[in-house]
């Protein structure tokens, strides 16, 4: 079976079109994968909803971002840790088609699937088992830790899965340790170059295969359009987020 893994869209739906476009034209990806964060940052949330939602090929999870923006939507208590993004978020939500909102809150924050034999997590970052139900104004995602396996074993090491996909932190990874794999494609949405990376994951007769792509877009009216729509916090988005490509 062959399963596209992506994560971290943040938003950008032309980074989210280019990379479907390349999926479907293979012909031989089953399912795909999305390990949280569509939503934040960027400003195309309901184009990129409504294209994972009318999709039935697509599993999502949630993310942080998507989170502490329903916990506003819902009036629910916001996270103290993003409040320095408070107003993008409210930004975001504000500008929310309705109907998405359920649709959000009905996805899982973890997904495990048996695939050919071989055992696979898709989670957006670790948390820790008490804190599975945790709401995300109580912080449940564990501390970002530097790509490394060393770091990786640690973090995960209570999970026993063979592949452990996730997302959260935007650099890419992808090592082999003795019991696992830990991949994370990278955001998709949120890069300092026009493309848009995902992975493609090949699972036969318990073996694993893993590959790393990049989709080449045109990315000028999506940065533009930061300064267009009046974005809240744009100048740092663009700088952090985008490597100031404009």
């Amino acid at each position: 079976m062959r399963i596209s893994i992506i994560t971290d869209i943040h938003g950008n739906a032309p980074a989210l079109k280019a990379v479907l476009q390349e999926i479907d034209k293979r012909k031989d990806v089953e399912h795909i994968y999305c390990l949280g964060d569509m939503i934040g940052i960027g400003p195309d949330s309901n184009e990129v909803l409504s294209m994972l939602f009318s999709r039935s090929d697509v599993s999502m999870i949630t993310g942080n971002h998507d989170e502490a923006i329903l916990a506003l939507l819902k009036g629910q208590e916001y996270p103290k840790s993003h409040s320095q993004i408070r107003e993008h978020h409210q930004w975001i939500a504000d500008r929310l088609d309705p109907s998405f909102i359920i649709k959000l809150e009905k996805l899982p924050r973890m997904i495990r699937k048996n695939i050919n034999g071989c055992q696979l997590l898709f989670i957006h970052y670790h948390i820790e088992n008490r804190k599975l139900n945790e709401h995300i104004s109580n912080d449940p995602f564990s501390s970002i830790v530097e790509p490394s396996l060393e770091n990786v074993e640690a973090l995960f090491k209570h999970y026993d899965e063979d592949l452990i996909c996730f997302g959260h932190h935007h650099p890419t990874h992808l090592f082999r340790g003795d019991n696992a794999i830990y991949l994370n494609p990278s955001s998709l949405g949120c890069n300092n170059k026009p493309t848009a990376p995902y992975a493609i994951v090949t699972v036969q007769d318990g073996e694993i295969e893993v590959s790393l792509k990049e989709a080449t877009y045109n990315n000028s009216s999506f940065l533009k359009s930061y300064h267009k729509l009046q974005i809240p916090d744009r100048d740092f988005i663009l700088k952090v987020f985008h490597g100031n490509q404009i």
